[in-house]
């Protein structure tokens, strides 16, 4: 037991690590919806949805760290994974990017709830050190990447994993996640810059379409590193899967 939590703590910090090097190089307009993008009312707005997710999930963590201790280093991974992949970003849709979320291995682990204050916390130190996204568009990229995205990995993940083939359902929650992600990003600029012809329809479709060119490659990409991490975890993780009920019986 004891040295399985020394490699999560290792694990933890080498992403950490890779996330600080890789972030610090990433050229400054390639981010989340920028800061001062959106309208005022539309940033105002996506904090309000935002806020009682994040409070809900603020519970659950609390919940989960006070009655199981032993798995902060299971957190620390998740939150370290997310903090990685967000990290990589490729220039996309104008005041926004592509990358890959991390938010479907923490949703797996710890449920959609707990992944909200995950990302969000990963979102708060790319506005604040790194100049990625913004503050004032926080509340519109937390409910993308922290709220629908790792809901939707969750459901997708809890369906699948029902018929016993596990492996492809972490996959598919991953990649899913990710792309639950960027057609809610979509919705959101449409929404607050529709087309002079053609409305928010035509403005949804343009985004969605410019970002489904690197978001599909870089969803497969995620749900494919996802499961390699899952199988570290299940050789070298067992008892924290199992108090977590998501290792399977006979894995």
């Amino acid at each position: 037991m004891q040295q399985s939590h020394r490699r999560l703590h290792l694990a933890a910090m080498a992403g950490l690590s890779l996330y600080l090097i890789v972030a610090a190089a990433a050229p400054a307009q390639a981010m989340h919806i920028m800061e001062g993008f959106l309208p005022v009312g539309w940033a105002v707005f996506w904090w309000i949805v935002s806020l009682p997710f994040f409070m809900w999930g603020l519970r659950s963590l609390t919940r989960i760290t006070r009655d199981n201790p032993e798995l902060k280093l299971l957190l620390a991974l998740a939150g370290a994974f997310s903090f990685v992949l967000s990290a990589l970003k490729i220039p996309s849709v104008t005041g926004s990017c592509s990358h890959p979320t991390g938010t479907g291995l923490g949703a797996v682990l710890f449920g959609p709830q707990v992944m909200t204050v995950l990302g969000s916390l990963v979102l708060i130190f790319q506005a604040v050190l790194l100049a990625h996204g913004g503050l004032t568009t926080l509340g519109a990229n937390v409910f993308s990447m922290a709220i629908v995205g790792p809901w939707v990995a969750y459901g997708i993940y809890r369906g699948v994993a029902s018929s016993g083939r596990q492996r492809f359902a972490v996959f598919l929650a991953a990649a899913l996640g990710g792309l639950a992600t960027y057609l809610v990003t979509s919705i959101q600029l449409a929404i607050a810059f529709p087309a002079a012809s053609g409305g928010i329809l035509a403005a949804f479709l343009k985004f969605a379409g410019i970002f489904a060119l690197t978001q599909l490659p870089l969803s497969i990409s995620e749900g494919l590193l996802t499961v390699l991490v899952w199988n570290w975890l299940q050789s070298y993780a067992t008892a924290e899967l199992k108090t977590l009920k998501v290792l399977k019986v006979g894995v």
